[in-house]
């Protein structure tokens, strides 16, 4: 297998499974009284300059869409990512076991040839002619039993041959069905990858072309959003029934997060120095013993759904109708998650995104 082959078999970085977790609209800043002319004519205004706060508001809603869009492609990339890595390994099975099969379909033909040689050797009479010639009832006797040991062995010679055939037919069936498998996810990967490297580099140009008082002023606007947001979730009620405590492995998941605080979020990381959302909370609970799926779209799929009512330390909140985000659950109303792209891991409000539901790794 040349480089780039072996390229395909290697563990591949998955990507952002983090978005923005804000939506909701901010303060603008007040439009100041236009200024007079010493003849009282006041100066005109640039009719065309809308108001500082609007202008956040329309790039704080255009970051949202594009580390949206990056994320959704994020679960794209993983799933092909350990699709990939699943049929690399079956690959790796297949060969060795053909591999196996010609090394023992090589031994039936030395075998099949050693009776052959045998055979010529004895002036080409097989055992039945010799056994049927025979004028000796000892030597009769003793020639019936080798020529039904004979015919058994040749009979299950050619049996075993054959047979040996097929599987290696079958398990080159099979490798060449996992390669085309795998091309396939190499190629679905690389488009996701293009798609995740261009929404981020547009959101890091976006935010590039603002001065230092808008992106202090656009990260005040990202705090009281999802301060409403939190805020409006917990007047509902959902946190007046929550009780749970967390099971011993939901501890252990628990602990394992507190200790990545800070770290720096990056796409399609599993740590241990950086995490996407994702890889934060499958380590998590792969620390804690009990491996979940890589992707956040899979946990939402595989694990099992909880209410909101009923979460408890340990559990995953996924988040956005696509369930393009995840974060861990900590109790009081609060998850550890890895938000985006130049953020760190965090402690946010559970309720400061749209929840999708809750799953339970460890039901």
């Amino acid at each position: 297998m040349g480089p780039g082959k072996r390229g395909l078999l290697t563990a591949a970085l998955t990507v952002i499974c983090a978005v923005t977790v804000l939506s909701a609209p901010g303060t603008a800043f007040a439009i100041p009284e236009p200024s007079r002319t010493p003849s009282g004519t006041p100066t005109p205004r640039p009719a065309a300059t809308p108001a500082p706060g609007k202008d956040l508001e329309e790039v704080r809603a255009k970051l949202d869409k594009l580390y949206h869009d990056a994320a959704v492609a994020t679960d794209v990339y993983n799933a092909a990512e350990e699709k990939a890595e699943k049929q690399s390994a079956e690959i790796v099975a297949l060969a060795k076991k053909i591999v196996e099969g010609r090394r023992k379909l090589e031994e039936l033909k030395d075998q099949a040839g050693a009776a052959a040689r045998d055979q010529y050797r004895t002036g080409g009479l097989s055992d039945t002619a010799r056994f049927l010639l025979s004028d000796d009832p000892g030597r009769f006797l003793d020639g019936a039993g080798r020529v039904l040991q004979g015919q058994q062995a040749a009979k299950k010679l050619m049996t075993e041959k054959a047979r040996t055939q097929q599987e290696l037919q079958s398990y080159a069936d099979d490798a060449s069905a996992r390669w085309k498998e795998l091309e396939a996810n190499r190629k679905a990967k690389d488009a996701a990858k293009k798609k995740i490297e261009k929404r981020i580099d547009a959101a890091e140009k976006l935010q590039s072309r603002l001065e230092k008082k808008e992106k202090e002023r656009l990260a005040e606007l990202e705090r009281q959003a999802a301060a409403r947001a939190q805020t409006a979730w917990l007047d509902t009620g959902a946190l007046e029934d929550v009780h749970g405590k967390a099971s011993a492995r939901g501890e252990k998941a628990v602990k394992y997060a507190t200790r990545q605080l800070g770290k720096p979020y990056v796409w399609g990381a599993e740590g241990p120095d950086s995490f996407d959302c994702s890889g934060l909370t499958s380590q998590a609970w792969a620390a804690a013993g009990h491996p979940v799926p890589r992707t956040s779209q899979e946990q939402w799929k595989q694990l099992k759904h909880v209410d909101v009512k009923d979460m408890r330390p340990g559990d995953l909140v996924i988040y956005f109708d696509d369930a393009s985000h995840v974060g861990m659950y900590i109790g009081e109303g609060a998850i550890i998650h890895a938000p985006r792209p130049g953020r760190t891991v965090t402690i946010a409000g559970a309720g400061s995104m749209p929840i999708l539901g809750v799953v339970r790794p460890d039901a």
